[in-house]
């Protein structure tokens, strides 16, 4: 099993880090590209729209729903 990978960010004026299994960050990583964003900046857009569930379990559905969208696609 591979270690989580921590990222730290500043959101909102304050920093945060979240820990992550390295594939969620690779989703998110290119998620971000494709959206023309900087990862931070997509990690605080995630963040504004999470309601009260913890930033990293907002991150890993988000990736989630990209890599869903991805297979449903055929990866186009």
């Amino acid at each position: 099993m591979r270690p989580l990978k921590k990222r730290s960010f500043s959101i909102a004026g304050h920093r945060t880090s979240v820990a992550l299994e390295p594939e969620f960050w690779t989703v998110l990583e290119s998620e971000a590209r494709r959206a023309g964003r900087t990862l931070s900046s997509f990690v605080a857009q995630v963040d504004t729209a999470r309601d009260s569930r913890p930033l990293a379990s907002a991150l890993r559905l988000r990736a989630l729903a990209s890599a869903t969208q991805a297979g449903d696609s055929g990866g186009q």
